[in-house]
């Protein structure tokens, strides 16, 4: 690859590698520098050598010099360590720097103008380059591109470095701070070191297995399994308590800060791994899929703890939900979950849990009684028997159950509608009739229902001008439509329709009416009266004026289409029991024992108020209580009357008598 070119005479300082390059362009070795493809030549870096013949012979007979270093220092080392200087620049010129040293017989000195220069070993930089006096003994070796014509040492220096850069398998390119090969069309994943990603992949696997194992060490280890034989047994834990136990343990907080120390050790060797692969496979067709372990916090050890203690059944391990009380199993087949002790706290949770079934109480707080293993109010309410009444939701949980829709409040009725069919278009301009009925007077006579929202799903034809103006009666018990009362929507503090529109293509709107625990109330049917008025823009102004469709059915006249789409009651059942409200009622005219008819006055008035404590606001609550013996007990008019002026007399022969009034409507 060497061209040596004689001078006239013979000692030989040789000039060794001078390299016209492109701007900007490094050595071979060097990987770092920016190659710019369309610059012209404006760099050159040399390296010459400057020998002292008569010291070099005489260190080779005589033993001149005391270093062994210098005792292997022949005319042809030096034209082999100036060969190999195109190869690898630094690790020549580290060798030339020492034989430098230790030898007075070569002085070496790197020339580099223009924008090169990218070598790290710069000791020879400051050498001077005139050691020897006469100019006869110099002989220059000068790199072969040098003595190519000027339009071959671009492809010259191109092929040079594809062969040592990129393996004779692509060009090497340079651009942004950044140098890869452009593969050749036998060589498509030149830029890709396989072998070096398998090796990474393999690290990362035996990472991701030291991960595993350190963890199941830490499972299986003296510390964690003592802590596990200590837990308490006789009461349902929960993470809290968990934690507590935890924090008092010291030989397991020993151990679980040595597991931290390690696993986070791996973690760190994991991720500078990861970054290695994704470097290596930067210009690979495909990249790596990497799955990396993640630290174990204390609360994963606590949520394991738990789920060892109640759903490790039948060789399984499942997961415990702690707000639940059950195990997520792995297999449908066979259940994980072992026995869950019963909840030991204040109020109606358990003060013990029984010896005999871990999972009921043995005793209650004060103020909670015993009832079949369950904490229950010492003073039930003492309509429960009869009627109930409450149910667990609170206001924002029914409000985000009615905007989305749960299955939980929803109530299956039957629609009922001589004008109307579901899902299918109609002229609205006229009045039109629909019901929502359960009929559980007939089917579920011991079940009454509670009414919290309405929603329908309305569209209308595109450019329609009809707007629709709903009318809901609601019938609490049954009996004629005559015995239903209005919703006073939007009035006195009652809630109004909520409109949204529904992302899809045709004009459709969610109409939703949400009742909520204030305005809650009895239903057996809901009748819808619908009826449109007609929208259009005042001439006046920016109002928007409505007024009633004409009757005529004359197709010049109609104003667009409409349809249900679909119609939904929310609400939920309640226990009812008519024979034991029968069995009140006989108690006023046959008592059971002395004071018997007076417990059964007192228990009627107080579903007279709980009943009509339900009505829709007004001046005078309705007497729904009447309409509940006449459609629910099947009682006839005037013994619901006798029912009532019974009452009253009672009630007025109290201490504190506060005359009761209310609004009649059922017949």
């Amino acid at each position: 690859m060497w061209a040596p070119r004689n001078r006239s005479n013979g000692c030989c300082p040789i000039k060794v590698l001078s390299i016209a390059l492109r701007n900007s362009l490094s050595s071979p070795s060097d990987t770092n520098t920016a190659l710019q493809p369309d610059t012209k030549y404006t760099g050159e870096e040399s390296l010459t050598i400057f020998v002292d013949k008569s010291k070099l012979s005489r260190g080779q007979q005589n033993g001149g010099t005391s270093n062994a270093t210098a005792g292997l220092l022949t005319l042809e080392a030096l034209h082999q360590l100036a060969a190999s200087y195109f190869i690898d620049r630094d690790s020549t010129l580290r060798k030339l720097h020492h034989l430098q040293i230790a030898s007075t017989a070569i002085k070496v000195t790197e020339t580099r103008t223009g924008p090169l220069g990218c070598s790290n070993y710069d000791n020879l930089d400051s050498v001077s380059s005139v050691l020897v006096h006469s100019q006869e003994n110099k002989v220059q070796l000068q790199g072969l591109q040098a003595i190519l014509p000027s339009y071959l040492r671009s492809n010259f220096v191109q092929a040079a470095l594809g062969y040592i850069g990129c393996n004779a398998e692509g060009q090497f390119v340079c651009k942004g701070n950044d140098c890869w090969c452009q593969c050749s069309k036998e060589f498509p994943q030149c830029n890709c070191p396989e072998a070096d990603i398998h090796s990474q992949e393999n690290y990362l696997e035996r990472m991701r297995e030291a991960w595993r194992q350190e963890n199941q060490e830490f499972q299986e280890s003296d510390e964690f399994q003592n802590f596990m034989g200590k837990l308490p047994t006789q009461s349902a834990l929960n993470s809290s308590r968990i934690q507590q136990l935890w924090r008092t343990d010291s030989a397991l907080q020993q151990r679980y800060r040595q597991l931290e120390s390690r696993v986070s050790l791996l973690l760190s060797k994991t991720r500078r791994t990861a970054n290695k692969l994704f470097s290596l496979s930067k210009r690979c067709r495909t990249q790596p899929k990497i799955v990396s372990p993640r630290e174990r916090p204390l609360s994963y050890w606590l949520q394991f703890t738990l789920s060892i203690l109640y759903c490790s059944e039948n060789n399984q391990l499942g997961f415990y939900a702690e707000e639940l009380r059950t195990c997520a199993c792995p297999y449908e087949s066979s259940s994980c979950q072992g026995v869950i002790p019963c909840k030991v706290g204040d109020g109606h949770r358990c003060a013990s849990c029984s010896v005999d079934n871990r999972t009921r109480c043995s005793s209650c707080n004060p103020g909670y009684v015993l009832s079949h293993g369950v904490c229950k109010y010492a003073v039930p309410n003492p309509t429960d028997h009869y009627l109930g009444f409450e149910t667990d939701l609170q206001d924002l949980e029914l409000r985000y159950l009615l905007q989305h829709r749960d299955g939980r409040i929803t109530t299956h009725a039957i629609f009922v509608s001589n004008d109307v069919r579901l899902n299918v278009w109609f002229d609205p301009s006229w009045r039109k009739r629909m019901l929502l009925t359960l009929k559980s007077n007939k089917f579920k006579s011991n079940r009454i229902h509670m009414l919290l929202g309405v929603s329908l799903q309305i569209c209308m034809t595109k450019n329609s001008t009809l707007e629709p103006v709903l009318s809901v009666y609601v019938n609490p018990f049954g009996g004629s439509h005559s015995e239903s009362w209005t919703m006073p929507i939007n009035q006195n503090g009652y809630p109004d329709w909520e409109k949204t529109k529904l992302d899809i293509p045709l004009d459709c709107f969610n109409w939703t009416l949400t009742l909520g625990n204030r305005w809650k109330s009895f239903f057996e049917t809901v009748h819808f009266y619908l009826r449109s008025r007609i929208r259009t823009e005042s001439s006046q102004g920016n109002d928007t004026v409505y007024f009633e469709p004409l009757e005529a059915t004359d197709a010049s006249q109609n104003f667009g289409y409409m349809k249900i789409h679909s119609m939904q009651l929310f609400g939920y059942s309640m226990h009812f029991d008519p024979e034991a409200i029968q069995d009140l009622i006989l108690q006023l005219d046959y008592p059971y024992t002395q004071g018997s008819q007076d417990s059964a006055l007192l228990q009627l008035m107080e579903i007279r108020y709980l009943v009509n404590r339900l009505s829709p606001p007004g001046p005078l609550p309705l007497d729904l209580f009447a309409c509940l013996l006449r459609h629910r007990l099947k009682l006839s008019s005037s013994e619901v009357q006798r029912i009532l002026t019974t009452l009253q007399t009672f009630s007025a022969k109290q201490l504190f008598y506060k005359e009761y009034e209310a609004a009649k409507l059922c017949s």
